[in-house]
């Protein structure tokens, strides 16, 4: 590949909401390399002690922080190499030393060069993250990062899983050592196709993060891989399956993308997946409400006299008649389950028939659940997860969610499919799907 000029950095476009870190789409770098690599990786706790560390580097880099968010590999400040956040809102990626770093500049400068036609290329700017050239700051000229879009955001409590893809982390110019190096790692590698490397997770139920590293991800087995993998969509209280069958959708789109093309074939590069794990934009609506006595109920109340709470978390936006309520959850699933228990009296066989709407598609979810309450036995939870947390497979949209393919210092031309990666995404395909289908 010929190296292209890079292309200019964007305008400031603000910093992410709230002044926060987040992980960047290509930002992992190969943290199963020997050699330090720049990479997505670690909680905030450890980010905060590297940037003190790295406190006297940073009045140097004209606002940039090291990047908090981040679940895999080295951390600036603290390693060789490392992430940081620039105040325009992209992430910087600092340059590997030769051969990698120009290699992976060169395979953005290629796929992002703004006179190329080539259809292949075109299509593959779609799984990546944004290029918007190098950077390098005032104090130290020979420091060279790259400057790309941070995918994390537009979320607001980003759940981030960074997958390494392919049956070889090696790439066919490594020698027998670096093989060996490599294997020795995870010698599953070739049989299941492709390793955790890390995982950050938003439980709903303590408002919290639940991280897993490398080691982790190089634990499981043949045998606990899908329950390794089904740990990143679980928020505390449920499996996510609405983000599954998203993300499954988004890297059949990848593999179709592979499938299709024999330029190039890569080694030792990951998929980033992200998905919301908060439900600020959920409203759940209690219809047809069909009490002992055929009776309506006041505003605020149910059956028995009992309140639906509002507890700051739940309001009630409509009346009820025509025994009809309409509840909104404003601050998290998390929240929705202050709902008062008496409000399903036991001295009243109400049925539920309960619907979700995402507020922020306009779409409805097509499944409900009837809730009776000969099954609650004064417990609605069990019910209420089915409603929002096992959405249908079928509307893999819902979810808001992103895959992209990040770490490209392993990216060779070929005149062949690549058969590694390919093996790789099926094989992950198939998990996501058995652990969507149990």
């Amino acid at each position: 590949m010929a190296t292209e000029p890079p292309r200019p950095a964007p305008p400031a476009a603000g910093r992410p909401e709230g002044g926060r870190g987040r992980c960047a789409g290509g930002g992992r770098g190969e943290a199963e390399e020997a050699a330090a690599q720049p990479a997505l990786g670690a909680s905030p706790g450890p980010a905060a002690a590297a940037a003190a560390a790295a406190g006297g580097r940073r009045r140097g880099l004209n606002g940039c922080v090291p990047l908090s968010h981040q679940v895999a590999g080295h951390m600036y400040g603290k390693d060789k190499g490392g992430i940081l956040q620039h105040p325009d809102g992209t992430v910087l990626k600092q340059l590997q030393p030769p051969p990698r770093g120009p290699r992976e500049q060169e395979f953005y400068n290629k796929v992002y060069d703004s006179d190329c036609c080539d259809s292949i290329l075109l299509e593959l700017r779609e799984y990546l993250p944004k290029y918007f050239g190098v950077w390098s700051p005032p104090t130290a000229p020979n420091d060279t990062y790259l400057k790309l879009e941070d995918v994390t955001c537009k979320f607001n409590k980003p759940c981030i899983m960074d997958v390494k893809i392919g049956q070889k982390s090696y790439d066919p110019y490594a020698s027998a050592e670096k093989i060996q190096q490599q294997v020795s790692k995870y010698p599953l590698m070739e049989e299941i196709g492709f390793l955790v490397l890390g995982m950050r997770v938003y439980h709903v139920s303590s408002d919290s993060y639940e991280t897993q590293n490398q080691h982790y991800g190089r634990s499981l087995t043949k045998e606990t891989v899908k329950d390794g993998i089904s740990k990143f969509f679980h928020n505390g209280y449920c499996l996510r399956k609405d983000a599954i069958a998203a993300s499954i959708q988004k890297i059949e789109k990848i593999l179709e993308w592979f499938e299709g093309q024999k330029q190039l074939n890569f080694y030792a590069s990951s998929l980033l997946f992200v998905y919301e794990g908060s439900c600020q934009a959920t409203t759940v609506r209690l219809s047809d409400v069909t009490l002992a006595e055929k009776r309506g109920v006041p505003k605020g109340l149910l059956s028995g006299g009992d309140i639906l709470e509002y507890n700051n978390n739940i309001h009630v936006i409509n009346s009820t008649e025509n025994g009809k309520i309409e509840a909104s959850v404003s601050k998290g699933l998390s929240k929705f389950y202050a709902l008062h228990k008496k409000a399903y009296s036991k001295r009243h066989h109400s049925q539920l028939s309960l619907k979700v709407e995402n507020l922020e598609q306009g779409n409805v979810w097509k499944s409900s659940a009837c809730i009776t309450q000969e099954h609650l036995n004064g417990n609605v939870i069990p019910q209420l997860e089915k409603v929002f947390c096992h959405m249908p497979a079928e509307i893999k949209e819902s979810a808001n969610v992103e895959v992209r393919m990040i770490d490209f210092a392993h990216v060779f031309p070929s005149n062949t499919k690549d058969e590694g990666y390919i093996y790789g995404l099926k094989n992950l395909i198939t998990v996501l799907q058995n652990i969507l289908d149990n």
